[in-house]
Order: C-alpha cells, then structure tokens, then sequence
C-alpha cells in the first residue's frame, strides 16, 4: 500500500522519521523499478532547527519545496555531487522534512549496482544517503515531486520494526547547528548492515 497523504502531514516530523523505518521507497523510472527497506532517517523540524535548510523561516529557490504540502520530495545537490533525497512533511508553510539515510536494497538490484559503477552487492551499494540517491537513481530534478508516484513513492508492505530494534541519536554532519546538533533525530534499526556509516555530533 502506497503510503496515504495523510502520512506526511502530521504534525510531529520527529514521530513520522521514526515511523518511517520499515517503509519501502520505489523508484520507477522509465519503465525500471528500484526499491529497498528505509533503515536510517533523520528530522528537521524546520524553522526552530538551527540544522535546518529552513531555519529561521529562510526561503530560497532551492528550500521552496520544503513550505509546499506534505507527501512531495524535496531533493538537493552537495558538494556539487550528492543527490540528497528528503520526505516534505507537514502541511504548506510548515517547511518540516526527513531526510531518508540509507536503505537496504529490496528489488532492481542488478539495476542499482550498474548506477552504482559495483559489480557486486555490498552495505556500501545504499549506506549513506548520496549512495542510496544514486541507487535508486534519485536526481534534484525529482523535487517536488508526488510522493504518490508515478517515479517515487513509499508503501508500507507490512514490515513492523520493534520499538527495541529502533535507535534514536544525534544526526550526522550538523555540528554548525550548536545545541541543536545534539537533538536525537537520526533513527535507524539496530544492527541492519545498510545504516551508514556515519558519525552523529557529540
């Protein structure tokens, strides 16, 4: 089942990071289908989060998407190379997201290794979110797309992760955010070999 509209917008983007461990993310594009379990996630809880592309109710060309309704992707480029993909939550002029951190490969996998440039299958194929973009072949040009599909789209196919094999701690790469880096918003699923390798701030 396609996740519902009324999925993303809630109110509590910590709640729905969390809530989407155990979801699979499709791609479909041209006809070739791509998917795999989310494993890691991180929040953004939008203008009071100073990790946040939003902070202090900042708007740009790029962060527009971000204040639009949730259920629509929110894509963007770093360090000119990293196609990073985030899920818009909330509803419009809200600009909360979730970044999707990694994933553990479900179907299409000969086709995520050809993206990748790796002859076999490995942790490191979707570990870690610019990895996991280019798997599934994720690119800036989808933001703002629908979370309904047709090219993305996330459905819950039933996995349930237990409360005890959820791990809540600091994100990754956001020590300019000050006390704000030291927010438990990264979630992933113990012991999976897909979470990123990553360190949070401390």
């Amino acid at each position: 089942m396609v996740l519902p509209e009324s999925f993303y917008t809630r109110k509590n983007v910590v709640k729905i990071a969390r809530e989407l461990l155990g979801k699979v993310l499709v791609t479909e594009f041209d006809g070739v289908l791509t998917s795999g379990m989310i494993v890691e996630t991180e929040a953004y809880a939008g203008a009071t989060d100073k990790a946040s592309h939003a902070y202090g109710s900042r708007r740009t060309k790029r962060t527009e998407v971000m204040y639009m309704h949730g259920g629509i992707a929110y894509v963007y480029l770093v360090y000119g190379l990293h196609h990073l993909f985030n899920v818009v939550t909330d509803f419009k002029d809200t600009p909360h997201a979730v970044l999707v951190r990694a994933i553990e490969p479900i179907e299409g996998i000969e086709t995520m290794l050809e993206r990748r440039g790796k002859d076999k299958l490995t942790p490191s194929l979707t570990a870690g979110p610019g990895a996991m973009s280019m798997a599934l072949g994720i690119h800036t040009s989808q933001t703002g797309a629908s979370l309904q599909g047709p090219d993305i789209r996330i459905e819950d196919r039933g996995i349930k992760v237990p409360n005890k094999d959820i791990v809540a701690a600091t994100r990754v790469g956001v020590a300019y955010a000050l006390d704000d880096a030291l927010r438990p918003y990264r979630f992933f699923i113990k012991g999976n070999k897909y979470v990123s390798k990553g360190k949070g701030c401390k």
